[in-house]
């Protein structure tokens, strides 16, 4: 089985969004708007909610959301030690899947430390 190419995967999967997001612009707006104001530093800073939306993507086993959270985690300023703390609890909280998944994740997040490292 061939390794996961995470930043053609993502890549692919912004076009995929983008033709999406053409389809149904307002839904499409209404969720940017979401997210964004989600994410946005409040009680809790920006990296951490992107470490809990990355936790959450592992238990759902959303394979967009490992490529799209681990990014923006990076992004955020999440290290590696981070990131696997947040999958050990994603790991406690969704069982054997999220075990495959956490690990699916950590390779996303390696992919993006790897292409920044240029």
């Amino acid at each position: 089985m061939a390794e996961t190419d995470w930043i053609a995967f993502t890549d692919q999967t912004n076009k995929r969004m983008a033709a999406l997001r053409k389809a149904i612009p307002e839904p499409a707006k209404g969720f940017g708007e979401l997210a964004k104001a989600t994410i946005s530093a409040g009680a809790l800073d920006s990296k951490t909610k992107e470490l809990m939306a990355l936790a959450i993507g592992i238990t759902a086993r959303c394979d967009g959301c490992l490529a799209f959270h681990a990014k923006a985690a990076l992004k955020y300023g999440a290290s590696r030690e981070e990131v696997l703390e947040t999958i050990a609890v994603a790991l406690y909280m969704g069982g054997g899947p999220s075990m495959i998944y956490g690990a699916e994740a950590l390779s996303v997040y390696d992919a993006f430390v790897a292409q920044e490292a240029g």
